[in-house]
């Protein structure tokens, strides 16, 4: 398929090479044209806007930050929504807001587009390996044109319905639960190191009776080490996840009280200057809280 790719970030970049590797033909934009020159000599073109990218593709990749990175490539004479044809579709694989998915899916239905909401599970490392867990809402037909695509980026896939919004849902929910996972493992390593059982030996017990998901094993690892550099994921965009999970709660008068916590936890955290260490730093901040030094 002739496939358009906006947003070459360490997820970007990994997800359009096994785009390119799966035999599909690639043209990459990034605001920094020099990620996407990196994908020439794998066989893809190099647009100057987002629109060029979308531009005769049947379907268009974003993999951006937040929502405003979104916008910006979006709308506006060189966005996406002007270089779509008619028919083609929007795979939008970024964690973003219920609320702008809502305002996608409007427009692209305006402009007689598709529009899949696709976003992933993952780190880089698992983006790179083809391990990525897959989510993807939208008309059912579209869903199926891009099936192709979204198996060749990940070891999985899961359809939320015919409700594009119902993936930033689920992807909101799920990175809630690791960042709730995330502040229990801070909580307790601070526990057990104040009554002198030192990190790695609880790490120890940890794995043996409650490491089951590699995501849980991962990030516990990370908090017993004190190793929040390099991010696979910063800080400071769990603090934007958190918030987005707060703000589709709070539209359907769903009572969250935890996210409330870890929020002001985060918001802490970006104060002390750690935004962007990865997003398990929250183990610096409860150890420091309890009087400890880094493991």
């Amino acid at each position: 398929m002739k496939i358009g790719f906006v947003g070459l970030g360490n997820m970007g970049q990994a997800m359009a090479r096994n785009l390119i590797k799966a035999g599909h033909e690639l043209t990459v934009y990034n605001r920094s044209q020099s990620k996407a020159e990196a994908l020439r000599s794998q066989g893809a073109r190099v647009a100057k806007t987002p629109r060029e990218a979308a531009q005769g593709a049947q379907a268009v990749f974003t993999m951006l930050a937040d929502d405003h990175a979104l916008e910006e490539v979006s709308w506006g004479d060189d966005g996406i929504l002007a270089g779509l044809d008619k028919g083609a579709i929007h795979i939008s694989s970024s964690t973003i807001s219920v609320a702008l998915s809502e305002r996608l899916t409007q427009a692209h239905a305006q402009a007689g587009q598709g529009y899949v909401s696709s976003p992933v599970f993952g780190r880089p490392d698992a983006a790179e390996a083809k391990q990525l867990w897959v989510l993807a809402a939208g008309a059912k037909a579209d869903v199926e044109r891009v099936r192709p695509l979204l198996e060749a980026i990940g070891r999985g896939l899961t359809v939320l319905g015919e409700k594009p919004s119902a993936s930033n849902v689920a992807k909101l929910s799920g990175n809630f639960l690791i960042a709730t996972m995330i502040e229990a493992c801070a909580e307790v390593f601070a526990l057990t190191r104040k009554h002198g059982i030192e990190a790695k030996t609880f790490l120890e017990l940890y794995q043996s009776v409650f490491a089951n998901s590699p995501i849980f094993g991962r990030y516990a690892s990370l908090v017993a080490s004190g190793q929040y550099e390099p991010a696979g994921f910063a800080l400071r965009l769990g603090l934007k996840d958190v918030g987005l999970v707060l703000q589709a709660a709070g539209s359907a008068h769903v009572p969250m009280p935890i996210a409330s916590v870890v929020r002001d936890q985060y918001v802490e955290a970006v104060a002390r200057g750690m935004g962007e260490q990865d997003w398990s730093a929250l183990g610096t901040l409860a150890a420091e809280k309890a009087g400890l030094g880094k493991p």
